[in-house]
């Protein structure tokens, strides 16, 4: 999985399949499309396929849209008609030329449509979803950005390992939504840290203390008639099947550059606290944590997050070296000690953008980029983390890696009653 892993992740895993038996098909047409190989220069017209049409959804699909000047998008996917329609309307607005009359898959299981039928594939919907998802696309032999986190439990990132390894055998591109990894200041700094700018590093401290993203609704909203995993999945990110928890959703942010400081080393273990003070009628993630990453040679990375209204607020980096400190703070990246640099305006990129940009460059290039490795493990970062605050325990990297904790049963369906479980409670929950 990464450097001086020394797990075997070599099973194949089938990740759980969600069906939904009100899956309603809006339009449909013969699947016929062409395997698209990454083998050599691509140059043909492209079919974009985009599963998950909310904000970030429409977001990616717009990058991808304005990233190359040869390819269409051809079909959408949702559980929501209308956030398929708002998706489609919205793009079409942006790029009329490349959004004609999409075809629209609604429901859980509508995913198997978009990806059958296109050539380019984004991947934004809720995380739990996100590895059958993902196999379910290098194996049709899919190009993919596959927005981040990767996974929400130890058993989807094992799936996502392999996925990542069929889409290198095949040559497809694989580019993960971790979007700081393509922020061309931040990628000055690492490489300046890699480099030795600021020496051995010694510890580092993230942050990510925000507000709440969002919140469960009461009760009393919930429609008459609408079964549990409906409701959950309206609601994903309150619950830790869909979400991973805020930790691995949001602040995993935080984690990757912790992973990319350690140049994606494997830590040994991790001690966390974490909870959840903010009353809510359902859901079951907690609102703030702080975890403790040991390394190897007594290097200790902290993180701390927080999703609480009316307090402080940061998101900033604190990176200490035997010969310096790098920081980001405030959107600056500099470096202070023996070096003295500062990350100049022109590398003040569109982060956003430039995933889509490489990822096509990629494509029509024939040079295969592919995240998964990376992706898996700052995803594992963050999972690690947070089975430590839940448990109350010190959990190593080994243990969390062969975990055999999955979130969800197999084979749900959108009207099935379904307990998630409640809140976690250190000391009391276990570790599978």
């Amino acid at each position: 999985m990464a450097k001086n892993s020394n797990s075997d992740n070599k099973t194949n895993l089938n990740r759980r399949k969600i069906l939904s038996g009100t899956a309603a098909l809006v339009s449909s047409a013969s699947i016929n499309t062409p395997f698209i190989s990454n083998a050599s220069p691509n140059k043909s017209p492209l079919k974009l396929g985009l599963i998950g049409c909310g904000g970030r959804g429409t977001g990616a699909a717009n990058q991808a849209l304005t990233a190359d000047q040869d390819i269409t998008l051809t079909t959408v996917a949702d559980v929501s008609e209308n956030n398929a329609n708002g998706a489609i309307s919205n793009l079409k607005k942006r790029h009329p030329e490349k959004v004609g009359d999409p075809k629209k898959f609604i429901g859980i299981d509508a995913y198997k449509k978009v990806i059958a039928e296109s050539d380019v594939v984004i991947l934004t919907t809720p995380p739990g979803f996100r590895p059958m998802m993902l196999r379910e696309a290098v194996e049709a032999g899919k190009h993919v950005f596959c927005e981040k986190p990767v996974a929400v439990d130890a058993t989807g990132v094992r799936s996502v390992i392999e996925s990542a390894k069929i889409a290198k055998e095949k040559k497809l591109t694989l580019v993960c939504g971790f979007c700081w990894r393509y922020h061309y200041a931040r990628r000055a700094l690492f490489e300046k840290i890699h480099a030795g700018s600021i020496g051995e590093i010694t510890n580092m401290f993230a942050t990510y203390y925000t507000g709440p993203v969002k919140p469960m609704p009461p009760a009393n909203r919930r429609p008459e008639g609408t079964g549990d995993v409906a409701w959950q999945v309206q609601n994903w990110y309150n619950f830790g099947w869909l979400s991973g928890d805020s930790l691995v959703e949001q602040a995993v942010h935080s984690v990757d550059k912790i992973g990319w400081a350690t140049d994606d080393i494997d830590p040994i273990s991790a001690v966390a606290t974490g909870g959840r003070q903010i009353a809510a009628e359902g859901g079951n993630i907690y609102d703030h944590f702080h975890i403790a990453y040991e390394y190897p040679n007594n290097v200790v990375c902290h993180l701390g997050s927080r999703q609480q209204r009316d307090c402080y607020g940061e998101n900033h980096d604190y990176i200490n070296g035997t010969k310096g400190t790098a920081l980001i703070v405030r959107g600056n990246c500099v470096i202070r000690g023996d070096e003295n640099w500062r990350a100049g305006a022109d590398l003040n990129n569109d982060m956003y953008q430039t995933e889509h940009n490489e990822l096509f460059e990629s494509i029509r290039n024939g040079d295969a980029k592919n995240d998964g490795e990376w992706m898996a493990h700052s995803t594992m970062l963050a999972i690690l983390g947070r089975m430590a605050a839940y448990t109350g325990k010190k959990v190593t990297w080994e243990d969390a890696l062969n975990s055999k904790e999955d979130l969800a049963p197999d084979d749900l369906k959108w009207s099935d009653e379904f307990d998630p479980g409640g809140v976690p409670m250190p000391g009391q929950t276990k570790l599978t």
